[in-house]
């Protein structure tokens, strides 16, 4: 089974439902990239009438996991992810839709690797852009991904 956008934001309603009922969504998904986006409304706003910056670390995030999981997958192999760190900067308001990209999806496939072959954990950061509708950057979320086989 592949994962698909479809999949995975089935995936999102019952296992990570603050995330689906704030507006998350996969868009796209493939090897090397993954596409979320949240329209910013009532429930996932900030009292400065922006998106919340949790609604934005979700969306980032899910849009690097979503690559790792995808790679996990077709690797066969029972293999753990954690996020062990995070960093965020936030350039400008979030609203309206926000579009998160990760296309680092060729860190993945080395490190899951490297973890089949020698039984040891690896880490690996990956990026995430949010822009708004005009295609301005309002965030930008690291995250490192530490994955180990089971």
């Amino acid at each position: 089974m592949v994962l698909s956008a479809s999949k995975l934001n089935k995936y999102l309603l019952f296992k990570l439902p603050s995330a689906f009922f704030c507006g998350v969504r996969v868009n796209a998904l493939d090897e090397n990239k993954c596409i979320v986006t949240v329209k910013h409304n009532w429930i996932n706003q900030n009292p400065f009438k922006s998106m919340y910056f949790a609604v934005q670390a979700m969306g980032a995030e899910l849009a690097t996991g979503a690559l790792v999981m995808s790679y996990i997958k077709d690797s066969g192999k029972n293999i753990s992810m954690l996020v062990a760190n995070n960093k965020g900067n936030f350039s400008k308001k979030a609203t309206g839709r926000i579009k998160f990209v990760c296309s680092d999806g060729n860190l993945i496939k080395d490190a899951i690797n490297k973890t089949i072959s020698t039984g040891e954990g690896q880490t690996f950061w990956m990026k995430s852009i949010g822009s708004n509708e005009k295609n301005e950057q309002v965030s930008e979320m690291d995250f490192e991904w530490s994955i180990k086989i089971k």
